[in-house]
């Protein structure tokens, strides 16, 4: 009883940890993109928790913020309830879910940078060397040259049409993309040295490209097992031990990381991650690709998929931990989730 009661509550922290994030960005588009109160602004209303505001909030602007604070705890508490409802569920199969959710989520990114990265260049070039008028027309090219235009008009339908083409196709390889990042470098290097052409659209390509390589794939790495442990005693352990000290390291380090990252850069509307993407943020250069805003978003998908990995990760190890069979021919981690390669 002891042990399916632990399973039960770390399904139903499991749940609740990942709905939060994602009500936590949620919330964050609500607040700052379409101008609601929020439970910050409406506890701060009341002067509840010792805060305050300046402003007080009208009766439209309270009526919106409790109901945005009750549908976040009646979504959380759905999350008590399904776990309750699905008690035949195991650890195992929450842990496979959750690594499938996290692999969706960096296959969408990967597609979203592909091919906005191909036709952010495409028009950047077209645009610097005068041809796209040609072939869009005046106006259009004046809208294209405006970042907020080519964000919503270019970008945003791109990262949609990723969203299907990621459930579509359930494997991919960051190799490819690496591939694409050396093949970009080296054709700036062909171009300026034996053709003595260079525009700032090239560089911000391999920017674009390589921030997506080094952020995105930490998740996958996590997947698979592959980040370098520096472990001079964990080696020796037994199973259940490397299990426990995976879930306190999980626990205590590895998911509070992903909230600092989130919390730190979308507490506010000038913080380092909502600011580029509520200005739609470019380079220096007008020339240039229009994407550095969309970089900021990296690290949001950097933190929401580890920390969704890392939610897999535990319950996979608290599994290890209840296991009443102690041996050591187990199935690992990348094993149970290998359906979700990426």
């Amino acid at each position: 009883m002891q042990k399916f009661n632990i399973a039960l509550t770390s399904r139903a922290l499991a749940y609740m940890m990942v709905i939060g994030v994602f009500l936590y960005l949620i919330n964050n588009y609500l607040v700052y993109w379409q101008g609601l109160p929020g439970s910050y602004v409406l506890f701060s209303h009341y002067g509840w928790f010792g805060l305050e505001i300046d402003n007080p909030l009208d009766e439209g602007q309270i009526s919106q913020g409790w109901v945005q604070v009750i549908c976040y705890l009646a979504i959380l508490s759905g999350c008590i309830f399904y776990t309750v409802r699905t008690q035949a569920r195991t650890l195992e199969q929450d842990c496979i879910r959750f690594a499938a959710l996290a692999a969706y989520i960096i296959r969408f990114a990967f597609w979203t940078v592909l091919l906005v990265g191909f036709i952010d260049m495409i028009i950047s070039f077209l645009r610097v060397e005068d041809f796209l008028e040609f072939w869009v027309g005046e106006w259009l090219t004046g809208q294209l040259g405006r970042p907020e235009f080519r964000g919503n008009y270019v970008h945003f339908p791109l990262i949609i049409l990723s969203l299907f083409i990621a459930a579509r196709l359930r494997s991919i390889s960051f190799p490819w993309l690496a591939l694409m990042c050396v093949f970009a470098e080296f054709f700036i290097v062909l171009t300026r040295f034996v053709f003595s052409y260079e525009q700032a659209y090239m560089g911000d390509l391999v920017r674009f490209w390589y921030a997506a390589l080094f952020l995105f794939a930490a998740s996958y790495t996590l997947l698979s097992e592959g980040h370098v442990r520096v472990d001079v005693l964990y080696t020796g352990f037994k199973r259940r031990k490397k299990a426990l000290f995976d879930t306190i390291g999980c626990s205590i380090l590895g998911i509070p990381i992903c909230w600092v990252i989130l919390m730190h850069g979308m507490g506010g509307r000038g913080n380092s991650l909502n600011s580029p993407l509520l200005s739609y943020e470019i380079t220096q250069s007008g020339y240039g690709m229009y994407v550095k805003y969309l970089m900021a978003a990296f690290l949001i998908i950097f933190a929401v998929s580890m920390l969704i990995q890392f939610v897999s990760f535990i319950l996979y190890n608290i599994g290890q931990l209840l296991d009443p069979l102690d041996h050591e021919d187990h199935a690992s981690f990348m094993e149970v989730t290998a359906g979700n390669n990426i």
